[in-house]
């Protein structure tokens, strides 16, 4: 592989996950310019942020060609499924990303299952249904608590947990009829509550060869211990201690070496990111859920502790050349925990001053999630807004840094767990 230097870089979305990835490219020594679309007021200083939504793929492939891009790196999951991959393909723009194909992976829950299915993944059992009323009477030969989920993206809300059976009932409805989540609603899934406790694996996946990076444990759940609805993540903490050497040959032999044959059987040609949701049950690991992109906030604890040059994983992965020597990781251990606006994950204002953005320790990485500048002023615009990252030698030490530093920011209604990494 022939190393491009001043290379110029593209990442799109505009979130925390965005914001560590524009701040670990920015350590390349072979990148001379950073564009982030549209990007936050914490990408600003480190890119310029660009204009286009995220889901505008043809204005994205216009920008691309015209600023000659020589790399995209893409953050959210609408693209991903909409096809970013294959345009950009066809136009011999260079993009890390998973084609529409293999998106479909985290574009349809059924079709993850499915595939889980058919090559012996160990999941829950499950049932899909496009019907509103043979859902309901699929009710009955299920235990409680149950699962039920919308088949398409619903930017991680569309996972309810139903504890009896006038609640499933009840997300039935919202689902299927109410559509609360629009077209991700037309097919749902029911499936067994796994029980155990629930972890993250993300890997790079290069010419179908899946190489797993450090671990991390992501906390969905808005209250502490875990009460409450699902957000899109309110802190993480790597490494997961959990992940022990019999754990990780059960993960490789039964799951990912699984996906890998998959991926050849069924001609997906998977080039990226995939993240694996985890329960670890009392019979092992079982796959909760596929991403096919960087997972967020798990993408804010474990980038820091990456110590190879991105850019270099990334050209390598698309290549197909990538090996799991490539990847040096920092023996120190991190902790993100997420401010968000009163009311997320449901209704919440925007437009609200964030204060004390200066105080904060130098060592400490605030990766802004959900924010803008308005008039020379950091407002909010996002439920999730900063991303509060501390790398240190023991989780204690990252974790008190963390919180003492989310203490120095304030903005009106900002809230956080207090029992993220708590042993």
């Amino acid at each position: 592989m022939h190393k491009q230097n001043n290379m110029r870089i593209l990442v799109v979305g505009a979130g925390a996950r965005e914001h560590a990835l524009v701040w670990k490219i920015s350590q390349s020594q072979r990148v001379t310019k950073i564009y982030c679309a549209p990007g936050n007021a914490g990408t600003m200083r480190i890119a310029e942020n660009v204009a286009i939504q995220a889901d505008n793929i043809e204005q994205l492939c216009e920008f691309a060609e015209i600023e000659k891009i020589d790399l995209t790196v893409v953050g959210p999951e609408v693209p991903l499924v909409n096809g970013i991959a294959d345009l950009f393909e066809q136009h011999d723009l260079k993009i890390f990303a998973p084609n529409k194909n293999a998106a479909q992976l985290e574009g349809s829950k059924v079709f993850a299952k499915e595939f889980m299915k058919r090559h012996e993944i160990p999941t829950a059992q499950y049932e899909t249904f496009t019907k509103h009323d043979e859902a309901v009477a699929a009710l009955e030969s299920f235990a409680f608590p149950l699962v039920i989920k919308a088949d398409g993206l619903a930017a991680g809300k569309g996972v309810l947990i139903c504890k009896d059976k006038p609640e499933a009932l009840a997300a039935i409805k919202i689902i299927m009829e109410d559509r609360k989540f629009g077209d991700a609603g037309t097919e749902i899934v029911i499936e067994e509550f796994l029980r155990g406790i629930e972890t993250s694996l993300l890997c790079f996946v290069s010419e179908n060869d899946i190489i797993p990076m450090e671990s991390a444990r992501d906390y969905k759940p808005v209250g502490d211990g875990d009460i409450g609805l699902n957000t899109g993540g309110m802190g993480s903490f790597s490494p997961n201690p959990i992940f022990t050497p019999e754990l990780e040959l059960q993960i490789k032999t039964e799951i990912l070496d699984n996906v890998t044959k998959g991926f050849i059987k069924d001609k997906i040609e998977f080039r990226g990111v995939l993240f694996i949701g985890l329960m670890i049950t009392e019979a092992g690991a079982k796959v909760l859920e596929f991403n096919v992109r960087f997972g967020d906030p798990e993408t804010e604890v474990i980038l820091p502790r990456l110590e190879s040059d991105l850019v270099t994983i990334f050209e390598k992965t698309i290549d197909g050349t990538l090996h799991s020597s490539d990847l040096f990781w920092s023996q120190k251990q991190a902790v993100t925990v997420i401010a968000a606006s009163g009311g997320y994950p449901s209704e919440y204002k925007k437009g609200l001053t964030i204060d004390g953005l200066t105080n904060l320790d130098d060592d400490v990485l605030c990766f802004h999630a959900g924010t803008k500048i308005v008039d020379g002023r950091i407002v909010t615009t996002g439920g999730r807004v900063l991303a509060m990252t501390m790398m240190a030698d023991s989780i204690e030490n990252a974790r008190e840094k963390a919180y003492n530093n989310l203490d120095k920011v304030s903005f009106d209604g900002m809230f956080f767990r207090k029992d993220i990494a708590k042993r």
